[in-house]
């Protein structure tokens, strides 16, 4: 079945019901959460926009699966266009769909096949900590056991394997840990590990914890890392990046604002790593001024050069909620005269 451009495409979700199957949206962004499906529908029909969106897209990722045969299921990465207001495009929902309708439902037996998105121009591949994530939370959500490299993270977590055989877990294993550290003991013994974690395990480990509410004693863990590497002032930019999104999930948004504060006044803001950690992942931040305004300042100096301010801040002011905070703080006559400058490369130089 193919329709035609005349004919109204049906919503995506009512595609995925009405092939009898069960359905869990996940936003795939500036990190992995849930999207209920009854707001998918609003954004679908254009009735609300897209509440995280990334580099002006919707980026999705939907798990489908038949509850009486386990067996039968897909995964689908979505990456869908928005408008300047941050609704769909409707024109790209609908070839979408029609692409879907064509390829993709099988009306005999009413499957939806992974394989539907073969050379599909809305398809995307998550890079690999957030496919080991979302593996993770789809065999949560279905109910399957963890992956067989999960008893091995566990034992290292847990101090029954040496601090050096870090090199023997599997990313996919520490994913399967993240998303029960609210099982047993596993947060305490998370939060006591941290501390002396050897670099390249704590930065894995603290990328995956940016996709789930972290429990405090693991939220002060992380932050008394982030202050002994900050001291000692020899970290490379990578490992305080992966700290700034371990930490981006805090609840505590004034807790949040002064890590990412104490970042924004060391030299390692100027790295470029460390200033997209905080502008995709601590985003929420940058609705305080006296956060906005040093990372401006950090932005224009930093090592990303006009390129990356340039590209940042079209990102962050593609935001509803930060466009107009970032005007007027581009408005502050405190502004440093290399701020100024950049703005003026950016906008013009005749910028008001």
């Amino acid at each position: 079945m193919s329709a035609t451009q005349d004919t109204p495409q049906p919503l995506l979700i009512h595609l995925l019901r009405d092939a009898g199957a069960a359905v869990r949206l996940f936003d795939m962004g500036r990190r992995i959460s849930k999207l209920s499906p009854d707001r998918f529908e609003k954004i679908e029909r254009a009735q609300v926009p897209y509440p995280e969106p990334f580099l002006h897209h919707a980026w999705l990722g939907i798990l489908i699966w038949n509850p009486k045969a386990r067996h039968e299921n897909a995964i689908w990465f979505l990456k869908m266009p928005l408008d300047e207001q941050g609704y769909l495009v409707q024109a790209a929902r609908d070839d979408l769909v029609a692409r879907l309708l064509q390829n993709a439902v099988n009306h005999q037996q009413g499957v939806l096949e992974e394989d539907a998105l073969k050379d599909n121009p809305f398809a995307f591949k998550p890079d690999q900590e957030k496919m080991a994530m979302f593996h993770a939370l789809a065999a949560q959500a279905m109910g399957n056991h963890a992956s067989p490299y999960y008893e091995d993270a566990e034992a290292y977590l847990h101090g029954q394997l040496p601090l050096e055989r870090w090199t023997d877990l599997g990313l996919q294993g520490l994913a399967d840990f993240i998303v029960r550290l609210d099982q047993g003991d596993h947060a305490r013994v998370l939060a006591a590990r941290i501390d002396e974690l050897p670099l390249p395990a704590l930065a894995s480990i603290a990328t995956l914890l940016e996709h789930c509410a972290i429990p405090l004693a693991v939220r002060d863990a992380l932050a008394r890392r982030l202050d002994q590497l900050l001291a000692a002032d020899t970290a490379e930019p990578l490992i305080i990046a992966a700290l700034v999104r371990g930490l981006s999930n805090c609840a505590d948004e004034t807790f949040k604002q002064q890590q990412v504060l104490k970042v924004l006044h060391s030299a390692h803001a100027l790295e470029a790593e460390v200033i997209v950690a905080i502008a995709t992942r601590a985003t929420s931040t940058l609705q305080a001024p006296e956060v906005l305004q040093p990372f401006l300042e950090q932005l224009a100096a930093g090592k990303a050069g006009q390129a990356g301010f340039s590209r940042v801040l079209a990102d962050l002011m593609f935001m509803p909620a930060l466009r107009a905070l970032i005007l007027h703080a581009f408005r502050n006559p405190d502004r440093s005269a290399q701020l100024s400058r950049a703005i003026g490369e950016m906008f013009g130089q005749h910028f008001e």
